[in-house]
């Protein structure tokens, strides 16, 4: 009884068109209050404890690592690199994208700033080059989403911070998916490039490979500072995310010098926003999780799915399509930070890898992020492209199928998660 009421409040407040957050948190308030003894003392004490975890401090940092960077050059300098060594194939300047994205991705650890950063300047550059502009957009968009699987990655700190799963474990855990997915992606881009005889360029010479390189090594020398840091044990996730925003500061400002001094105070004003409104979100769906674990909710649908004999198969199953369902109306942020608290229990008691679960949300948030009404790539694309929702849906819909593919591979094969953490002794 308590959850419908929970579920249908909840549910009545979104529909209003009130932010996910306010909605989180009145409803919690309202069904404490009204239909609980809980003291007031304890809901605020809550709000306090809740963010306190240190993996947290991860998430400004790494806002800010990516703003950084984004507006410091280093996409740019990405982006002639991955064209020199991919560009002569069929549809090159729509795999040096997807190069391109993936190497962004492991530096900024946001699909959005991924989209922004690379798509800004590719996408001009392919339909001046007499790409279609839907090719150059569903490239780019789908592409982005690799911002939060490949490590690092905010939405794997908020899985972390929901579930109390390794942040280091998880971000091991995305390095083979995230290379599987953009390889998949590559040929799809390809193979769509070749049936259509799209353009491509004169193949690179090595001189000319090894100069792009040597332009670009600063900015993805950081996938060694924060991977290797984090493997070596020589800091913690959240360290490295430190380490990470005054690396890109320091790149961006004083080697690139792309960014001037002056621009500095915007850069950190636009994270604080940024970070201020993810806490908020965290605040209140911890506030939700504590709820739900003050109704007995999780457990009550673990002990019925045990009970009605529900295997791992059919509970993944139903994962993805309660996630993916999800995707459709709220972002990523929001779906972890609640359908978490709620399905990891079930999973876990079911025998599933906690860290192998982590990454199969994560991918079905990477799905959820290229496809309406709330798809956040798509309205990134949207304002760079000035192409409608719905043309820039058909748009995608070649590399979203691949991407379903992707997710149901991820799903029933965790080695594909779980064998590069365990090769490097994180896991056992």
């Amino acid at each position: 009884m308590s959850t419908a009421i929970i579920f249908g409040l909840l549910l009545a407040l979104m529909l209003t068109g009130m932010p996910i957050s306010i909605s989180l948190g009145l409803t919690v308030l309202t069904f404490l209050f009204t239909m609980t003894q809980v003291p007031i003392e304890a809901v605020a004490l809550k709000l306090f404890t809740g963010i306190e975890k240190f993996e947290i401090m991860a998430i400004p940092f790494f806002i800010l690592a990516g703003n950084f960077l984004t507006h410091g050059g280093v996409a740019k300098r990405m982006i002639n690199f991955a064209t020199a060594m991919v560009g002569h194939f069929h549809g090159g300047l729509g795999l040096a994208g997807v190069l391109a994205c993936a190497l962004f991705a492991a530096v900024s650890g946001s699909s959005p700033a991924t989209v922004v950063a690379i798509g800004a300047i590719l996408l001009p550059a392919m339909l001046k080059q007499g790409f279609p502009a839907r090719f150059g957009a569903g490239v780019i968009t789908t592409s982005g989403a690799l911002g939060i699987l490949i490590p690092p990655s905010i939405v794997m700190v908020m899985y972390s911070v929901s579930t109390n799963t390794s942040v280091g474990q998880l971000f091991m855990a995305g390095v083979v998916p995230g290379i599987i997915l953009a390889t998949m992606l590559g040929i799809t881009t390809w193979y769509r490039a070749k049936k259509f005889n799209y353009p491509r360029l004169e193949k690179a010479s090595w001189k000319e490979r090894w100069r792009t390189f040597r332009a670009s090594i600063w900015g993805l020398f950081l996938i060694i500072v924060v991977i290797g840091g984090i493997y070596s044990g020589m800091f913690t996730p959240t360290e490295a995310a430190a380490m990470s925003a005054v690396y890109a500061f320091i790149v961006a400002v004083f080697v690139y010098k792309d960014m001037k001094m002056k621009d500095v105070p915007k850069v950190l004003l636009s994270s604080a926003n940024m970070s201020a409104m993810l806490l908020y979100i965290i605040t209140n769906a911890v506030l939700f999780s504590f709820l739900m674990t003050h109704e007995n909710i999780p457990q009550q649908m673990a002990a019925w799915m045990v009970d009605t004999g529900l295997g791992v198969i059919t509970f993944l199953l139903v994962v993805n399509i309660l996630l993916l369902l999800a995707g459709n109306v709220m972002e990523p942020s929001s779906i972890v930070l609640i359908m978490a608290p709620l399905l990891f229990p079930v999973a876990v008691k079911l025998g599933v890898d906690p860290v192998h679960f982590g990454i199969i949300m994560v991918v079905n948030m990477e799905v959820g992020m290229c496809h309406p009404p709330v798809g956040l790539n798509l309205y990134v694309a949207s304002g760079i492209t000035r192409m409608g929702i719905t043309e820039l849906t058909i748009a995608v819909f070649p590399w979203l199928l691949t991407m379903l593919v992707f997710l149901l591979m991820v799903t029933y094969i965790p080695a594909i998660s779980l064998a590069f953490p365990r090769f490097l002794g994180m896991m056992p």
